[in-house]
């Protein structure tokens, strides 16, 4: 398993053509979503290249591309404006940890081979390890994946809101359904200072013309073929993550 991946490797600009689980709808959308956009710090393309390089084997997940994931997604919230930006900024903590716990490993002569190479080994390593507390606060890997897995399904839900075309022809702001994705997702797991500190920050978003420009494209159907495939694509990272966290009783660590 280990020798496979380190063979395998991890190219971060991915080439669409070696994924044998596209479809040619999806392929397609891949074409046009897979453009640089000048002028942004945040390219949609890199991200979607980072989030169709991380799943592996049947089920598992790799964290390289992964935390690459988030770094493009937090290129995203912090173009959203300086509230947002504070939420980033918590982000960058949590990925920072695992990044660390990572190359302390490396250094580790005793440490497993590849232990922070995916999700499942890094589970299946921190609880031989015995680092994973079930009951008390800790900076394991586990804990903090599981901090991050949380907000990667409030952004995803935020994206496929934002992506939707009312059958009405009345958009709701940007704001609105930010906020809205965060009560149905991370809202749960914050106390009421969060809550309400997330919530003023979503009062300060962009226009949706904000979002056109930040992905380069000029209208509400450019915007929603995008959108679409990205959570299209975090969706397959999230289920991957859910499945082997939730196996392993890890979906309420405190």
């Amino acid at each position: 398993y280990h020798l496979d991946s380190c063979l395998k490797g991890y190219n971060q600009v991915n080439k669409l053509h070696q994924l044998s689980n596209s479809s040619d709808a999806d392929e397609a959308e891949d074409l046009q979503v897979l453009k640089i956009c000048p002028g942004q710090t945040f390219q949609v393309s890199l991200l979607l290249s980072h989030l169709l390089a991380a799943p592996a084997y049947t089920s598992d997940v790799l964290l390289q591309p992964y935390l690459s994931s988030w770094d493009e997604l937090v290129k995203f919230m912090d173009a959203l404006g300086p509230m947002v930006g504070l939420i980033s900024k918590e982000i960058e903590s949590k990925t920072s940890i695992i990044r660390q716990l990572a190359v302390l490993a490396e250094k580790n002569p005793e440490a497993e081979l590849g232990a922070y190479h995916s999700v499942r080994s890094m589970i299946w390593v921190e609880l031989n390890r015995g680092v994973v507390n079930f009951h008390h606060q800790t900076d394991s890997g586990c804990r903090t994946l599981l901090r991050l897995h949380r907000a990667l399904l409030w952004l995803k839900l935020f994206l496929e809101k934002l992506a939707e075309t009312p059958a009405t022809g009345h958009f709701r702001s940007p704001s609105e359904l930010c906020r809205e994705a965060y009560q149905n997702t991370l809202a749960m797991h914050h106390t009421w200072f969060v809550r309400r500190a997330a919530e003023l920050a979503f009062i300060a978003l962009p226009e949706r013309g904000f979002f056109f420009r930040l992905v380069c494209v000029q209208n509400q159907e450019g915007l929603r073929t995008i959108l679409n495939r990205v959570a299209r694509a975090i969706g397959e990272v999230y289920d991957r993550t859910q499945k082997a966290l939730e196996e392993n009783g890890m979906l309420d660590l405190p």
